[in-house]
């Protein structure tokens, strides 16, 4: 029995450490989308001010032209961080369905063990 509890306290560590794992991807995400959507607001600020939009432009600002590499450098981390996401959550997911699975067996065994006690208490005999 301190074997199959010692199993189930495993696997609700892995799946707390794989739910904090992707929570944490996910704050990261959120916040690399912010990041990208505010160099894309000080880019367009920066064409009006300037009233030049082609980056190929000879007098095409080099904030904008480097604003824009920074954005683009995000968006790439903010792909590769969703595909370790996705990659998070199903390991994540699996995780909980085994934890649910262990947890249903571990119950119904608990509950087998009471009735088993129950059924082999003695009776006591009133009068004695």
């Amino acid at each position: 029995m301190k074997v199959r509890e010692s199993a189930l306290r495993l696997k609700r560590f892995e799946a707390e450490e794989k739910a904090q794992k992707a929570s944490s991807l996910e704050q990261m995400v959120r916040e690399f989308e912010q990041m990208a959507m505010d160099l894309e607001r000080q880019i367009q600020a920066e064409e009006e001010r300037t009233g030049v939009r082609d980056s190929t432009h000879f007098a095409y600002s080099t904030f904008a032209r480097s604003a824009a590499q920074r954005r683009e450098n995000l968006l790439a981390s903010i792909s590769d961080l969703q595909a370790k996401l996705d990659t998070a959550i199903v390991e994540r997911d699996d995780l909980l369905a085994e934890l649910e699975q262990v947890d249903a067996v571990q119950q119904r065994d608990d509950e087998r063990m009471h009735s088993h006690n129950l059924r082999s208490e003695p009776l006591h005999a009133s009068g004695s």
